[in-house]
């Protein structure tokens, strides 16, 4: 059967595995090695594993392109950022990944590249700052704020002007959106996140079209993976393929209790604000109350726990600028939520008796 004609559901399950031969194994092998013998395909292990190929080829699937793993998110985010020349202008949300917004900051300050801060939800103003720019840099829904912009408006503007689009779907997934699909030129994630899943590895991934351009792309951001080292291990990557197997159902369960506790808190008089796209597992909420209040509320918490990271298993609760770098347009009282699959009652019961903390 053709892959393109199965659900996604079912390439997360199906593909990157090896041959159907009788006496072979049923997953992916995992190739521990530095060097192949002469002569093959690869000729370093700098330059390619059959364990990438294997995880290359499910994520390409899931985006509708071709996938190059990182050992890191923020390897691929500089990966894609190599892609702006020299003084060249970078559109970026003003509310974004500040692992981003600090290496954007740090390469306009060394006169690299120019910064134009938008609102991403500002679909006019964003077009407006588009002319004379290199790139366009979409989160959707952003981090933390978790405002959703209109990718397909913004990606075609970008390409009537000649502007390059990146766009971090490390929150919504392959699963919920393929922004390849709107137009846009590469897609970036944070394997560490949902596609893993189980907060047990550091991995990244940049993913380009099917196309003339996408294919040009993708030798310059692989040649810049093999450069400059960014590869990733192949225990890491193996891992990343076996939690890639239950990212259907995870991101089922965690974005049914995610939807559940968003209309709860909206009720809670503990909560100012909930910032909540309508899909997917993240929210965050504005305390009523100032940063320590919500410190009190994240460090009360028993189910969730208190960390910096998201998107595994287990629900995640952590006041945002806390964090070195965080912009300041985050409200000093916003507590992001990373949904997991735990029993949505026993979730709310924590946050229920956390907020009554404050």
């Amino acid at each position: 059967m053709d892959h393109d004609e199965l659900q996604p559901a079912t390439r997360v399950v199906a593909l990157g595995r090896a041959p159907r031969e009788p006496g072979e194994q049923v997953g992916a092998p995992l190739t521990l090695t530095s060097t192949y013998h002469a002569d093959g395909p690869v000729n370093y292990a700098r330059g390619g594993n059959p364990t990438w190929s294997a995880f290359e080829e499910a994520l390409g699937s899931l985006e509708g392109g071709d996938a190059l793993v990182f050992a890191s998110g923020m390897a691929a985010i500089a990966a894609a950022l190599s892609l702006v020349p020299h003084g060249g202008r970078v559109v970026v949300p003003t509310a974004a990944y500040n692992g981003t917004l600090v290496t954007l900051a740090d390469r306009a300050e060394a006169g690299d590249v120019v910064v134009t801060h938008v609102e991403i939800t500002d679909t006019e103003g964003v077009v407006a700052a588009l002319d004379g720019a290199a790139m366009l840099w979409i989160e959707s829904p952003t981090n933390p704020l978790l405002d959703v912009a209109d990718v397909s408006a913004l990606t075609q503007a970008a390409r009537e002007r000649g502007v390059l689009v990146v766009a971090d779907n490390t929150f919504a997934t392959p699963l919920l959106q393929q922004p390849l699909e709107w137009g846009v030129d590469v897609v970036v994630h944070s394997v560490t996140k949902y596609l893993s899943g189980h907060s047990d590895l550091i991995l990244g991934a940049a993913v380009t079209g099917s196309t003339d351009s996408g294919r040009a792309l993708h030798e310059r951001i692989r040649r810049h993976r093999q450069l400059h080292g960014a590869i990733a291990g192949p225990m890491e990557t193996w891992l990343a393929l076996r939690g890639l197997r239950t990212l259907s159902v995870r991101l089922e369960r965690a974005s049914a209790n995610a939807s559940e506790l968003a209309s709860r808190l909206g009720a809670h008089p503990g909560v100012a604000k909930v910032r909540y796209p309508g899909f997917g597992a993240m929210l965050a909420i504005d305390v009523a109350g100032d940063a320590a209040a919500a410190e009190r509320v994240a460090a009360a918490t028993q189910v969730w726990t208190h960390s910096t990271s998201l998107g595994g298993v287990e629900s995640q609760i952590e006041r945002r600028r806390r964090q070195p770098g965080e912009p300041e347009a985050v409200p000093e009282e916003l507590l992001r939520l990373s949904v997991g699959i735990e029993d949505v009652e026993d979730l709310w019961r924590d946050l229920d008796r956390a907020l009554g903390s404050i």
